[in-house]
């Protein structure tokens, strides 16, 4: 049998043919160069399109070893196991392909001497610039390689980390706030609240709940607030606590949705009916968060939102490194009703049947004894 023919790399020149241009012209398109003619918007589109329909890839190597822009990003993600950074790192990929760039994947969720080599592993692929997803307090090698990277860094959720480079991240505090402003609307006064173990210890949500509570009750009752590791498995132990308590909660908020499915998990196991007996709230809006029963409401994390705008930072920092000053932009979550809350379930009163049964015996005894 005869090998596969290979198929044939395309270069500038066939795209130059094809749109009927340049080659200087096809060049300064595909490598988004500065010019001091303008290049026409419709050539523009036509060289495109010829790129797009000949199959063109550029070779990042070649582009690396010239001095251009490689069109790589590398993206460092803290943990690919949780769900939460499943949909971070898909939409870290199409945003990227958006502005022409391909991603090239690290991982720093293992030994502590695979994570030093990690930045010089993405900058001998000549990466044009870094994106790390993550808390990386714990990877103190690694954040010492990144301050030595020569290519621009942006930080996504940084957590506990320093914040030293161009930042992007979610308004936790404002998206526990609306969380518990739901469930305080639906006359809930008995709110506990589960925070995640997440690494750096980061308790800033924790902390919003703390808050809230102290300004709309005076403090948080005793037994109310809670931890666990960041699992099914933690949330339903940690609901099974707080449910045993002398006076349980009517209302439950949750730093993450893997702790709120937990909690949901518990409360059907013990008889317990969301949303009639117990609200439940979670925090992220990860894709199983629409399929758990009752659906949960929950604070939907905007990753389209915090992706697309650390993208756009990187490659202008790429096109000018200069403007790389630290400092954080924050995107507020949004409040996703579904069916896990509802109203404030009445409080229980002694029942006043048997207060009228004992009042009238005692006025039929009375009516005897006068008689």
């Amino acid at each position: 049998m005869s090998p596969r023919a290979r198929r044939p790399i395309v270069t500038m020149r066939d795209i130059a043919v094809e749109a009927a241009v340049s080659q200087s012209t096809v060049s300064r398109v595909l490598n988004d160069a500065p010019t001091t003619v303008p290049i026409a918007p419709d050539t523009r589109e036509r060289v495109m399109e010829a790129a797009q329909r000949l199959g063109y890839r550029p070779n990042p190597l070649a582009r690396g070893l010239r001095g251009a822009p490689t069109n790589l990003i590398g993206a460092v993600v803290r943990d690919f196991s949780d769900p939460f950074y499943a949909g971070a790192v898909e939409a870290l990929v199409v945003e990227s392909m958006a502005h022409g760039y391909n991603v090239v994947f690290g991982h720093v969720h293992g030994r502590h001497d695979e994570v030093a080599a990690l930045t010089t592993v993405l900058e001998t692929r000549h990466t044009d610039a870094i994106v790390v997803l993550g808390d990386m307090q714990a990877h103190p090698q690694f954040q010492e390689d990144l301050r030595h990277a020569h290519v621009p860094v942006v930080a996504l959720w940084p957590g506990t980390s320093p914040i030293e480079y161009p930042t992007v991240d979610a308004d936790d505090r404002a998206g526990i706030r609306a969380g518990l402003d739901h469930l305080v609307s639906l006359g809930h006064k008995r709110i506990a609240f589960v925070g995640a173990e997440l690494p750096g210890d980061y308790r800033v949500r924790d902390e919003a709940y703390v808050e809230f509570m102290r300004e709309r009750f005076g403090g948080t009752p005793a037994g109310y607030l809670q931890r666990c590791p960041n699992t099914l498995a933690g949330g339903d132990a940690v609901l099974r606590a707080l449910l045993g308590l002398p006076e349980p909660p009517t209302a439950v908020a949750t730093s993450t949705d893997l702790v709120a499915i937990g909690a949901l998990h518990a409360a059907y196991t013990l008889g317990v009916t969301v949303p009639d007996k117990l609200s439940v709230v979670g925090f992220d809006d990860i894709l199983i968060a629409t399929h758990t029963v009752p659906a949960l409401t929950t604070l939907r994390m905007p990753i389209s939102a915090i992706v697309k705008h650390a993208i756009a930072r990187a490659v202008a920092l790429v096109r000018d490194p200069t403007t790389a000053e630290p400092g954080v932009d924050r995107f507020e979550p949004t409040l996703i009703v579904r069916d896990s809350t509802a109203a404030a379930p009445e409080p229980i009163s002694p029942p006043r049947s048997s207060g009228r049964t004992r009042s009238t015996a005692a006025a039929t005894g009375r009516r005897a004894r006068k008689g």
